[in-house]
């Protein structure tokens, strides 16, 4: 009888597992913050396309959007913090969204995000601000993107990009990789029909095992 071979490491691991040992290597061995941005999405698309990570989803609790509009004071989210890294500062954020449910306009300010649905379908919304910044509390953004997505897509939000996403007519998972943990920053809001532009912070953060 042939011996039975020892399980290697990465047999052992779990999908979030490796998937957090690479891009804390990626944080290790890329110094160019936007190519470590650009690689990361190979990274995130090999952990979305993984089926027992959807199953895993299918326990987590769905997160308030907080109505994030200017006559309402600008609520804050809510995010599943799935991890958070204690050297290079990342956090792996999942975001599950009841259907129909749509998110204020809004930038992440200077955190980068990369953004990727694990299951259901949204529409990505990009905006681009025309105003010079100059007039307190007001901002002229314009639409330049609505794109329906489904499952392994994956969207890099840049520091300052506007955006928002809504949810179809089923429940949406989403797995998000931030630079940093956001809810101790400023991030700007934006409504394009009042012209108006606030500041609140992000999301608040609920622990949520990944495994």
């Amino acid at each position: 009888m042939s011996a039975r071979p020892m399980p290697t490491q990465e047999t052992e691991q779990s999908s979030a597992k490796r998937f957090i040992a690479a891009v804390r290597q990626l944080h290790a061995d890329e110094p160019d913050v936007d190519q470590r941005w650009e690689k990361m999405g190979s990274l995130l698309s090999e952990l979305l396309a993984d089926p027992s990570v959807k199953a895993q989803s299918e326990q987590w609790p769905s997160c308030d959007q907080g109505g994030l509009t200017a006559a309402e004071g600008g609520q804050r989210a809510q995010n599943l913090l799935l991890y958070e890294d204690p050297d290079h500062g990342f956090v792996i954020n999942g975001l599950v969204k009841a259907p129909g449910t749509r998110t204020s306009i809004h930038d992440h300010a200077h955190n980068w995000t990369l953004y990727g649905v694990l299951d259901g379908n949204e529409t990505i919304e990009r905006y681009e601000r025309l105003d010079d910044g100059s007039k307190p509390d007001y901002a002229e953004v314009r639409k330049t993107e609505n794109a329906e997505v489904g499952p392994g897509k994956i969207d890099l939000v840049r520091p300052w990009q506007i955006h928002a996403e809504q949810s179809g007519e089923e429940r949406t998972v989403a797995i998000i990789v931030r630079a940093e943990k956001p809810g101790t920053f400023l991030q700007g809001r934006y409504d394009p029909e009042t012209r108006k532009y606030w500041q609140g912070y992000g999301p608040t953060q609920i622990p949520c095992d990944f495994e």
